[in-house]
């Protein structure tokens, strides 16, 4: 992984230290946050392990990356492939894969993936949310939609 996303950490040790730590500087525990996907690739107890050190009521949007032990770790609050949501009267469609078209698509919603890693050219209304492309960190919804305003 360091090595195909350039990610600028030495062993896996301490790029998991960074996140974990860049997680809860943005994340308080009260945060609903939304990760698309690709959560952790290590069988066992990993995953979970993981989910208890970071901040905020989690859910997963399942990549393909996502082991049946990551997809089923105690901590999650759901996983599922695909999710809409209504905040603030934005439609939102969560998938970690990048869509051509989606729902509502004509009317103004927002496709919000990962799997990419920044190499993908956005369409309108699309972002890549991966930390590859957030300054590998959780960003907020507001931030998100700024960030091409």
């Amino acid at each position: 992984m360091l090595r195909i996303d350039r990610r600028p950490f030495s062993n896996m040790v301490e790029h998991d230290a960074a996140l974990i730590a860049n997680w809860n500087s943005a994340v308080s525990p009260d945060d609903e946050i939304w990760h698309l996907g690709d959560f952790a690739s290590k069988r066992g107890r990993f995953a979970e392990d993981l989910l208890s050190r970071l901040n905020g009521r989690k859910h997963l949007i399942i990549g393909n990356n996502d082991t049946a032990e990551t997809i089923m770790a105690a901590g999650w609050q759901s996983a599922q492939h695909y999710a809409e949501l209504m905040i603030d009267g934005q439609l939102l469609i969560l998938c970690h894969y990048p869509f051509r078209t989606w729902n509502q698509m004509g009317k103004k919603s927002v496709n919000l993936h990962g799997h990419s890693h920044g190499r993908l050219k956005p369409m309108p209304r699309q972002f890549d949310v991966g930390v590859d492309v957030r300054s590998l960190r959780p960003v907020s919804l507001a931030d998100i939609l700024n960030s091409r305003a």
